[in-house]
């Protein structure tokens, strides 16, 4: 239970490098996006890499060449998907959720709220860990594709640039 032989700790040890050599390496080919929290879909593949690098090292039944072409091929269609979102606007709505407004100018936007599931505290938890002491001085928070929530700080400027693709679903003043 303890200590089964020598074999399966040099085992370890040959593959466990082998393995991680090998996901270095289509990890640096592959570009820096592959790794990325970007949204949902990038998320899923850093999780699946993660866990076929832990299945390749504990299960004997794996050999390193299998391990090394699920690497790839797990890697290749992340590519393959981030390629075709690039260039078809149709593929990436179909696997890339859009930001959303929850607060702004004063209001929170309750039906957006409740769509997405965020509740009013981590907005104002959100607020807090931005340095701020009042949301008046907060213009917009933006749930954004990747879970995270940005804030617009309130400026004396009333153009915003950075909420042009934001879904509102309210009518704005915003174009």
């Amino acid at each position: 239970m303890f200590f089964l032989s020598w074999d399966s700790i040099e085992r370890l040890l040959i593959v466990g490098v082998l393995a991680y050599i090998g996901l270095v390496f289509l990890l640096r080919i592959s570009g820096k996006r592959t790794l990325s929290k970007l949204n949902a879909f990038d998320l899923v593949i850093t999780v699946s890499i993660g866990s076929t690098l832990a299945t390749i090292l504990l299960n004997k039944k794996i050999s390193l060449p299998e391990g090394i072409l699920a690497f790839f091929i797990l890697i290749g269609l992340q590519y393959v998907i981030t390629l075709c979102s690039v260039k078809s606007k149709k593929f990436s709505k179909l696997i890339k959720s859009e930001p959303v407004i929850l607060y702004e100018q004063g209001n929170f936007i309750d039906h957006a709220l409740k769509a997405e599931r965020v509740l009013k505290e981590e907005i104002l938890q959100a607020a807090r860990s931005n340095g701020l002491s009042t949301m008046k001085q907060v213009k917009a928070v933006v749930l954004e594709t990747d879970g995270s929530l940005s804030l617009i700080k309130s400026t004396e400027s009333e153009f915003s640039d950075t909420l042009g693709n934001v879904k509102c679903t309210r009518v704005s003043k915003r174009e």
